[in-house]
C-alpha cells in the first residue's frame, strides 16, 4: 500500500510490525528528537536499524514532493533483505540532490574518512553568576544537547565517522567557581574504568550529560567529541586539593561509535577561567579509531603552548587533532581559522576544529584543515550555527620538505635562493641589528617606524612599491620580504617584526615576521584589525628564527585561510612563499614560539 502523504503535519506510522515511528512533514534537516532519557538495552539492541529508520525518515522528508511510486519502492526495498545497501544508496542520492555534501581533501587513491565539526550558537544562562539547581542547569544543557543530537543525525546522512563540538557549547561561560557547580558532571577516568554511560546510566551519579552524549554516539554510529564541565572529589591529603574539596575541570570527552567513554582530556592552559582548575599534571591524551588511526586532543588556548599540544605530536602515529575551542578572533595574527590552519601546516596534521558561534563576542571560525586544504566557516553576520563536513586524508600530506625548498623552476624562488646564497649576516650592537652581505635590501627602502599590533610594539617598514626586497630587524630576529605586485591597490601594507615577551591576555614569548594590510593611509593604522583587502602579492617571507616551532599564517580577504606554495627551512632561514592568492592579502606571517622563554 502506498503511504499517505499528509498535506499538514499529521503523524503516521511508517514501519508496520516493527514498532511505530511517528513522522511529521518538516524541514529536511529537522530530525525527530532522540530524547533526554537514556534508552534501555532493548532499544539499543539494533542501533544500526534505528539509524536506518532515521535515514529513511530523512528520505521521506526529502521525497515529500516527489512521486509516490518512488516512496513506495523505497519502503518495499527498505523492508527487504537488501534494505541497508539500497536505502543508504538512495539516501546518498537524495542528500546529493539536496546540495548537502562533504568537501573533499583527498587525492585520488588516498585512504580517507569523513569528519564533521559543528559551530554551535550556545543557549546561554541569562545570569551565569547566579546560583541555580542541578535540575535548572540540566534544563538549559538539554536544550543545547538537543541541537547536538540533530547535528549528529544530519551528519549521519553523510556517513560521518567522527564529529567535534565546541568548547563551552553545552553549559556556556562566564561562571564563578560556585555558580558553575550545578552544571558539572562527575567524571571517572576512562583509563581506570570502562564505562558506557548510555547502557549503564545508573553506575555513577550526576552523569546525565555524559549519558546523553554516549547515546548520541550510538544513534549516529560515529565517534563524538564534546566539551563539558566536570567535577572530581579530592582529599585534604592531596596538597593541590582546593578548599571546597573538589577539582573542577574544563573537560573534553570522546565516545566511540558504540557509546563507550574512550578518552578524557582536561584543559591545561586556562584562559581567564576562574570556574576551573588546572590539572595537577598536563594530560597527554590520544585515542585510536578504526577509520583513521590515532588522534590527539586539546582545547582552545592550549594550541599556543608546548604542553600538551606539541608534546602530543612527538608520537609519530598522531596524524589528526580534535580541537574544541571558544576562540575570540583577534586579527591580524590570531583569528580562529587562521591559527587552526597554521597548526595543520606547521605540524603536517589534520585539525578538526569546532568553535562556538557568538559573533557579537567576536567568536566564530571553525574548520577541517589538512595541510593542503581547508573546509572552514567564519561568519560575523549569521546568528545561527553551522555544520562543516569533509572527506579527510588518513595520511595528510604536508608542505614542508626539501623538495619545496630546493625547486628553482620558479624565477621568484630562484631569486630568493640567490639572496640566501649571498650569506647575508646580521650582528646586534647596542642600538640595533646591522646586516651586511652581497644581497642587501633595497637601498632606498623607507625608514622603520613603530606601531602596536596584537598589544605588542612592532618595528615595521612600509611596503610602497610594486616590487622590492625589504628587511626589518628587532632583537635577534631579522625579517625579509621579496615581493612583486601585479597592480597597486591603493592600500598601505607594512612588513613588521617582533621578538619578545607577549604580556597581554597571556604571557608567552614570540618571534614574528608579518606582512599586513594597514587600516588606512597612515603608518599609525598598521596593526589594526581588518578582515578585507584587495592588494595582491607574489612574495617570499622569511626570517632567522631561533625556534623550530613556527606557525605559518596566510589569510586573504574575507578571513579566508590559504595554503602557501612552499614552506620550510633554507640555509638557516624559515620561509613561506605564495604566488596566486584567491583574493586580497590580509596577513602573511611566520609566528614563532619560544616555549623555553615563557
Amino acid at each position: 500500500m502506498d503511504p499517505v502523504l499528509p498535506e499538514e503535519p499529521t503523524p503516521m506510522s511508517l514501519l508496520a510490525g516493527s514498532g511505530s515511528e511517528m513522522l511529521t512533514k518538516s524541514h529536511v534537516t529537522a530530525f525527530s528528537h532522540l530524547g533526554a532519557e537514556s534508552p534501555d538495552k532493548q532499544t539499543l539492541r539494533a542501533p544500526r536499524l534505528n539509524l536506518l529508520f532515521r535515514k529513511f525518515q530523512f528520505i521521506f522528508y526529502a521525497s515529500y514532493h516527489c512521486k509516490k511510486d518512488f516512496i513506495s519502492m523505497l519502503m518495499v526495498c527498505t523492508m527487504s533483505g537488501a534494505r541497508r545497501k539500497l536505502a543508504l544508496f538512495l539516501c546518498g542520492c537524495y542528500v546529493a540532490a539536496l546540495g548537502v555534501r562533504a568537501d573533499v581533501h583527498c587525492v585520488a587513491g588516498a585512504e580517507c574518512y569523513v569528519a564533521a565539526v559543528y559551530e554551535h550558537r550556545a543557549i546561554l544562562s541569562p545570569n551565569p553568576l547566579a546560583l541555580t539547581s542541578r535540575e535548572q542547569a540540566l534544563e538549559l544543557m538539554n536544550r543545547n544537547l538537543a541541537v547536538y543530537e540533530r547535528q549528529v543525525m544530519t551528519a549521519a546522512q553523510q556517513g560521518v565517522q567522527i564529529i567535534v563540538f565546541p568548547e563551552d557549547g553545552i553549559h556556556g561561560f562566564n561562571f564563578t567557581r560556585t555558580s558553575i557547580y550545578p552544571f558539572l558532571d562527575f567524571m571517572p577516568s576512562p583509563q581506570l574504568v570502562k564505562w558506557n554511560p548510555c547502557l549503564e546510566p545508573r553506575r555513577f551519579n550526576d552523569t546525565e550529560v555524559l549519558q546523553r552524549l554516549s547515546c548520541m554516539a550510538i544513534k549516529g554510529e560515529m565517534f563524538v567529541v564534546a566539551n563539558l564541565g566536570t567535577k572530581q572529589p579530592c582529599h585534604s591529603s592531596d596538597l593541590g586539593c582546593p578548599d571546597d574539596g573538589r577539582y573542577q575541570f574544563n573537560t573534553n570527552v570522546v565516545f566511540s561509535s558504540n557509546g563507550t567513554l574512550l578518552a578524557r582530556y582536561r584543559k591545561h592552559n586556562l584562559y581567564f577561567e576562574a570556574a576551573f582548575d588546572t590539572p595537577p599534571t598536563a594530560d597527554h591524551v590520544t585515542f585510536d579509531t578504526p577509520f583513521a588511526g590515532r588522534f590527539g586532543i586539546f582545547t582552545c588556548f592550549d594550541i599556543l603552548f608546548f604542553e600538551p599540544a606539541v608534546r602530543l605530536l612527538r608520537d609519530p602515529e598522531v596524524k589528526h587533532i580534535v580541537y574544541p575551542t571558544a576562540w575570540m578572533n583577534q586579527l591580524p595574527l590570531l583569528a580562529a581559522v587562521e591559527i587552526q590552519k597554521a597548526f595543520a601546516l606547521a605540524f603536517g596534521v589534520n585539525v578538526l576544529a569546532a568553535n562556538i558561534h557568538h559573533p557579537s563576542l567576536g567568536m566564530t571560525g571553525s574548520g577541517i584543515h589538512s595541510p593542503r586544504k581547508s573546509s572552514w566557516y567564519h561568519d560575523m553576520e549569521d546568528p545561527e550555527g553551522h555544520l562543516v563536513i569533509a572527506q579527510v586524508p588518513r595520511n595528510p600530506l604536508g608542505l614542508t620538505g626539501t623538495e619545496n625548498a630546493a625547486n628553482t623552476a620558479d624565477p621568484a624562488h630562484a631569486e630568493f635562493l640567490k639572496i640566501l646564497s649571498s650569506h647575508l649576516s646580521c650582528e646586534k650592537d647596542a642600538q640595533e641589528v646591522r646586516c651586511a652581505g652581497a644581497a642587501m635590501p633595497d637601498a632606498d627602502a623607507p625608514p622603520a617606524f613603530h606601531a602596536e599590533m596584537m598589544y605588542d610594539n612592532f618595528t615595521l617598514v612600509p611596503v610602497w612599491g610594486k616590487a622590492g626586497h625589504l628587511q626589518v630587524c628587532a632583537n635577534e630576529l631579522c625579517c625579509s620580504l621579496l615581493y612583486e605586485r601585479p597592480a597597486l591597490s591603493g592600500e598601505l601594507y607594512a612588513l613588521g617584526v617582533f621578538d619578545g615577551l607577549h604580556t597581554v591576555h597571556g604571557t608567552y614569548y614570540v618571534q614574528v615576521c608579518a606582512l599586513v594590510r594597514c587600516g588606512g593611509p597612515g603608518l599609525d593604522t598598521c596593526g589594526q584589525e581588518l578582515s578585507t583587502a584587495a592588494g595582491l602579492f607574489e612574495f617570499h617571507l622569511w626570517g632567522n628564527f631561533s625556534t623550530p616551532y613556527i606557525l605559518p599564517v596566510l589569510l586573504s580577504s574575507g578571513v579566508t585561510p590559504e595554503a602557501p606554495d612552499r614552506l620550510g627551512w633554507e640555509r638557516g632561514q624559515y620561509f613561506l612563499s605564495k604566488r596566486s592568492l584567491s583574493s586580497g592579502l590580509v596577513t602573511a606571517a611566520l609566528y614563532g614560539r619560544l616555549y623555553d622563554r615563557d
